[in-house]
């Protein structure tokens, strides 16, 4: 297959777009609420706008310096650039950056605020435990990111979470204002009081948990469009499965990188005490799973039985999606093999950097 991908849009994408009006909306009724100043909204406007856009202009800097990621050559990773080349070139889109991060845990991220400023980046833990099936499945899932222009949505969120938490803590000063003067001698005074107190806490709550609830449907997105181009969803759960046991016996620590990094990955990098599904930037990783195993039995890769039990296909992998097939003993491929020892130098400058 060459030539453009057609992109089709699904239902994540429509959730993402409500999520965005309920954010917009709770920002205009708190505006509402803080007396509709014209100056005030675009005081914390031009904040988020602000902020948002540095990040999002410099993502790829950023998130690349933030993990300590070398670029590599053609030379030093032949299999990853021709599995990027492939995937971009099916895609119709220019081919990103490559680097590698010198951390064990199992993860990988793209960034780049556009197409033709964009980076993928595995690290060498990922290299190590996945073969290239999957991994050519972890890669598609992050092209997709770039090419949805999931960064761009990202910072869009950051910005409006911004808004919505600044006139959240606004209400507690100009509330106070405006009812000490009225209401001091009654009960509406402590209502009133109350209520500021709530919305000055509630509102930073409501504009994370939107902002959390558009970054999991923008995976879910991913991983749908990213096994469409790869023509392969048992490969990107497969690697999936791996990489969640992976990052659990080898979490990164959370001084390590940032976490609009880590929230570009395709598993959070961070384990510790378990949290609300509300709050995290990824959807579960057995949901994950469950949905690209229905969508291999919707391309008939698997019988519809088996979708529920995660088994493999029953049907052989096109030649063309086969990409190791080696035998070789360690299960990673020896193509692979060969990229991860070519990496030594890199595992090296990444200890020093550490130090």
């Amino acid at each position: 297959m060459t030539g453009k991908l057609h992109l089709h849009n699904h239902y994540n994408g429509l959730k993402t777009a409500v999520l965005f009006a309920i954010m917009w909306a709770i920002i205009m009724i708190i505006w509402w609420a803080t007396g509709a100043r014209t100056s005030t909204l675009g005081i914390y406007l031009a904040i988020g706008v602000g902020t948002s856009f540095i990040s999002y202009w410099f993502s790829d800097k950023l998130a690349i310096a933030s993990m300590h990621a070398q670029p590599v050559t053609e030379q030093q990773a032949p299999e990853l650039y021709r599995i990027v080349r492939e995937l971009s070139q099916r895609a119709g889109k220019p081919m990103p950056r490559i680097y590698i991060a010198p951390t064990e845990t199992p993860n990988a991220f793209a960034t780049g605020r556009n197409e033709n400023h964009a980076a993928v980046c595995c690290t060498q833990g990922i290299l190590r435990i996945l073969d290239e099936r999957e991994i050519r499945g972890v890669l598609g899932h992050e092209l997709m990111h770039v090419y949805n222009r999931d960064i761009r949505t990202s910072a869009i969120a950051g910005a409006m979470a911004t808004v919505l938490t600044y006139l959240g803590y606004s209400m507690m000063y100009i509330g106070n204002s405006s009812s000490s003067n009225r209401d001091r001698d009654n009960g509406a005074g402590l209502l009133g009081l109350i209520g500021i107190l709530l919305s000055t806490v509630l509102a930073p709550i409501a504009a994370s948990l939107i902002q959390m609830a558009i970054s999991r449907t923008r995976e879910y997105d991913a991983d749908e469009d990213g096994s469409e181009l790869t023509g392969d969803p048992l490969a990107l759960a497969s690697a999936l499965r791996k990489i969640s046991g992976g990052v659990d016996a080898n979490p990164l620590p959370k001084t390590s990188t940032d976490t609009s990094t880590a929230a570009m990955m395709i598993e959070s990098p961070f384990r510790g005490a378990d949290v609300s599904r509300l709050f995290s930037t990824h959807p579960p990783t057995e949901d994950r799973i469950a949905r690209l195993n229905q969508m291999a039995v919707d391309m008939g890769q698997i019988a519809p039985g088996a979708a529920g039990c995660g088994l493999r296909s029953v049907f052989a992998v096109p030649p063309a999606l086969s990409l190791h097939g080696c035998g070789h003993p360690c299960g990673r491929g020896a193509r692979l093999c060969r990229i991860y020892g070519r990496l030594s130098k890199v595992r090296r400058r990444g200890h020093a950097l550490r130090m």
